[in-house]
């Protein structure tokens, strides 16, 4: 996907469709970034530019069926449907109203680091695969309809007050969906 496509999803498009580039800082980063940087948790020669945004990608045994799993469940676009590639059974993306919130990559293909010899280890151990939902009961009902694994009922996480869910995706990987913090009665 060109950089332009990817920045105008974002939303981060100027005046006659140009992408906005090298203006510094937006507002909503600088109303992140402020009330740190006022606590001295930002070293001073640390440039104070845009979060970083996650790109989190799992191998799995099946891209297809586990990209139509987590779309379904996220209500989520697939790329692979979306920009028709010869690559789909081996990588597929996945977003939510225009941002990408996982890619899925083919176990044992094209021998990038790390996602050779699936046998080499459990799967998934010691990563929860998470993800934060505006409307967690619609998510909940996806859920049970897919007849996903449950690995924790709906129930409040009381630190940061918010509603969760554990399930198990196609390929043993676990998976949190959560309400935003504050969310839980």
């Amino acid at each position: 996907m060109a950089a332009s496509t990817t920045a105008g999803r974002r939303g981060a498009m100027g005046r006659g469709g140009r992408a906005k580039v090298g203006r510094g800082p937006t507002r909503s980063t600088r109303q992140i970034l402020t009330p740190r940087a006022k606590q001295g948790r930002f070293a001073k020669d640390v440039p104070r530019l845009a979060p970083a945004r996650p790109q989190p990608l799992l191998a799995v045994r099946d891209v297809k069926a586990s990209s139509r799993w987590y779309a379904r469940l996220l209500a989520a676009e697939r790329s692979s449907i979306t920009m028709k590639s010869d690559h789909a059974h081996l990588y597929d993306r996945l977003y939510s109203h225009g941002t990408l919130v996982l890619q899925l990559h083919a176990w044992d293909e094209e021998e990038h680091p790390n996602l050779m010899d699936r046998d080499a280890a459990p799967v998934g151990h010691g990563v929860l695969v998470w993800f934060e939902v505006n409307d967690f009961d619609a998510t909940v009902r996806r859920a049970r309809a897919m007849k996903a694994k449950v690995v924790r009922k709906p129930h409040v996480n009381p630190a940061p007050g918010h509603r969760e869910i554990w399930l198990r995706d196609p390929d043993g990987y676990v998976v949190v969906v959560a309400s935003p913090d504050g969310e839980a009665p």
